[in-house]
Parts: C-alpha cells; sequence; structure tokens
C-alpha cells in the first residue's frame, strides 16, 4: 500500500484468540494500526447522515476497513455494528448481509441449490407428523438430524437406523427444536474437506478426519486436519458456493461422495488455526492483502461519488 499507516478494525470478542491474533500480527506486519473493538461493547449512534459508533464513550474515527470475527450466538447484534461502519463508508471483508445470511442454516442451503451446486439431499420441516416421509426423503437411514442453530459440530447427531432416526426427530420436535434432516454420505468415512475462500481464490484447503468413531469432522469435536489438493471440481465448487452466499472471505465445509463433491456449508467467520497448521500457509497475511485491496476499491469508489456530486 502506499498510503502511511491505516486503521484496521477486527471486531473480535477476544483479541488472544488464535485467529484474532494472527490479523493483529499480520496488520502490524504490513504497517498498519490493529484496533480489536469487543462489537458487544460498541453504542451504535443512528442519526441522519451522522451514523456513528462509539466504543467506552469514545467516538471511532479514521478507520480504514473493518475485519468480522462474529459468533453465531451475537450474529444480531454484530452485524448491526458492520451495517453501521458500512453506513460510514467503511468497507468490510465480509459484508453485514452476507453475514446475517450465512448464519441462517435453512436460506444459505435455499441460495446454494438454487446456484446449482452438489449438495446431501435435506430435509426441513416445522414440527410435520410425517416423520417417516422426511426419512424416506434423505433415502433412509442412516441419516443426520442438525439444530438449525447448532455450531462447530454441536446439534449434529448420527441416527443409524429408521427407528432411532423417528426418536430423535419427534423428540426434537416436541421440544419445538427446529432441525433439518440430510442424506449421510458413507462413503466420506467420517471426514470432510475446508477450502478457505479470499476473493477469487481458494487459498488453502485441508482435510478433516473425525477422530475415532466419530462422524463429526469439526476440529472442535477433536478431529484432524491435514494438507489437501483439490480437484479442480472441488475448487469450482468452492468458488460458486462462496460467490452465492456472496462472501469474499469463506470456509467452504464439502464432501467427497460417488457423485462428486458435495457442500455441506459455507462459514462466513472460518478459524485461522486450523487451515494454517494443515497447509503451513500464511493465510492471515493473504487476508490482509484483500483487505487493502478493498480499502483501495473503496477510496476509488467514493471518489468517483465526489465527482458526482460535485458535478
Amino acid at each position: 500500500m502506499s498510503d502511511s499507516q491505516l486503521t484496521i478494525v477486527i471486531l473480535s470478542r477476544n483479541k488472544n484468540l488464535y485467529s484474532s491474533k494472527r490479523l493483529i500480527e499480520s496488520i502490524e506486519m504490513r504497517g498498519h494500526k490493529a484496533l480489536v473493538l469487543d462489537h458487544l461493547k460498541c453504542d451504535i449512534v443512528i442519526e441522519q447522515d451522522k451514523p456513528a459508533i462509539y466504543y467506552n464513550g469514545e467516538k471511532i474515527k479514521d478507520v480504514a476497513a473493518v475485519i468480522p470475527r462474529i459468533g453465531a450466538s451475537v450474529t444480531f447484534y454484530g452485524a448491526s455494528v458492520v451495517r453501521q461502519f458500512e453506513m460510514m463508508n467503511v468497507p468490510s471483508a465480509v459484508e453485514s448481509q452476507a453475514l446475517v445470511r450465512s448464519r441462517d442454516k435453512l436460506r444459505s442451503l435455499q441460495i446454494l441449490a438454487r446456484s446449482n451446486v452438489g449438495m446431501p439431499k435435506t430435509v426441513f420441516t416445522n414440527y410435520s407428523k410425517e416423520v417417516t416421509k422426511i426419512i424416506d426423503s434423505v433415502g433412509g437411514a442412516p441419516l443426520i438430524v442438525k439444530l438449525l442453530e447448532g455450531t462447530q459440530g454441536y446439534g449434529v447427531v448420527l441416527a443409524p437406523t429408521k427407528k432411532a432416526a423417528e426418536s430423535m426427530i419427534e423428540a426434537f420436535h416436541s421440544m419445538k427444536a427446529r432441525v433439518i434432516v440430510q442424506e449421510f454420505i458413507s462413503e466420506a468415512k467420517g471426514a470432510d474437506i475446508r477450502a478457505f475462500v479470499i476473493g477469487n481464490k481458494v487459498v488453502g484447503a485441508m482435510k478433516r478426519q473425525g477422530k475415532e468413531g466419530e462422524f463429526r469432522s469439526n476440529l472442535h469435536q477433536g478431529g484432524s486436519g491435514t494438507l489437501i489438493k483439490l480437484s479442480k471440481e472441488e475448487k469450482e465448487l468452492a468458488l460458486t458456493a462462496a460467490k452465492a452466499m456472496n462472501l469474499s472471505i469463506a470456509g467452504v465445509d464439502m464432501l467427497q461422495s460417488d457423485r462428486g463433491p458435495l457442500i455441506l456449508e459455507v462459514n462466513s467467520s472460518p478459524g485461522l488455526e486450523g487451515i494454517e497448521k494443515a497447509t503451513g500457509k500464511d493465510i492471515a497475511i493473504e487476508v490482509i492483502k484483500y483487505v487493502e485491496k478493498l480499502i483501495e476499491r473503496s477510496k476509488k469508489n467514493n471518489g468517483r461519488r465526489r465527482l458526482k456530486s460535485d458535478a
């Protein structure tokens, strides 16, 4: 970057988390200033033509860009803070609307299906009593039952038999818990692929394998990540999925199946620890390089707007 030091905000509730620390290091390595704000402590001031954010009573000014690291449980307020920065003409590495959309599992699946990407057969129901039909719709047992609000592998269970599937679905429904019922891809053997997308490029990929006897491959559930070289089809699928969700930075999770790669989920706040350790790549610096391009683009767009208003 040709400019003097820029201030880049990281929205994170804990600056000591691996991903936050790596982003801070990379921002400073590129000659910029990192400012970590807990989004839940940001006060949003809504005023005509004067949008503002206060933090600990101080007005936040002169921010070049924002990188959201927002947990699923605080999506609503976190996205509102990102939206406020956008109203202040501060570019965000993840747009507020894309963040909200990515956290709605059902909406995400509908968007991905419309984009013609391969996916496991999936059923969502509003507490239907037709449990047998739901099970048959995804090809029978074994099958996966997912809580709509689950994250990091929590709220995901494997029903090995039709009887177990019926019991699980009925139990969730009795608790008024909304669930997705999904086809179980047995040939994946408890493994999935995480492709890390930045801009229009896959910058790293790892294969995540569930621990012994565990069908969930999430690293939070004790899974392990190893370097993998993606096929052309897998790369294209990851980029198509991220683009469909309008996410410039994304962790795209997919399964290897007999009918080709299948999208599981697109994550809008992918962690850096697993992917950096598995690939040996400096993914954090790639994020910051992308943010720098975002800042340049924003400056050009703001310059054009000023020229139009002066004309």
